[in-house]
């Protein structure tokens, strides 16, 4: 019983790459569905949430915890260096790397008088 011992590897080769091609085409159907937004994962239910809330879930990563930087400016005293109006721009429209429309619209202004407090 004298078998080719290259026969599993390419078994295993030929597999693998058809695996691959399979994968790429169904990944090329799911990228028109994340362009137009469709294959979002679920969002917590802001309408309830509080401004903490909203904090923790998708700013605390840049700002940090305890408010003091990381990757975005630290954000206690942010109500002495800008107004309302100023706050509410950057949160709406957003600021370097920070992307805009982070926290919804009927919860905007509840957002920006939060922080001006801190």
């Amino acid at each position: 019983m004298n078998r080719n011992p290259l026969i599993p590897f390419a078994l295993i080769a030929i597999l693998g790459i058809g695996l691959m091609l399979l994968l790429s085409f169904v990944g090329l159907d799911n990228m028109d569905e994340v362009a137009k937004g469709e294959d979002e994962a679920p969002t917590e239910d802001t309408a309830s949430a509080s401004p903490e809330e909203i904090y923790q879930g998708k700013c605390s990563s840049c700002h940090g915890a305890d408010f003091g930087g990381g990757a975005g400016p630290a954000l206690t005293g942010v109500g002495e260096k800008y107004s309302t109006d100023e706050i509410k721009s950057i949160v709406t429209e957003g600021r370097g790397i920070m992307p805009a429309n982070l926290v919804p619209d009927e919860k905007l202004d509840e957002m920006v008088d939060w922080l001006t407090g801190l």
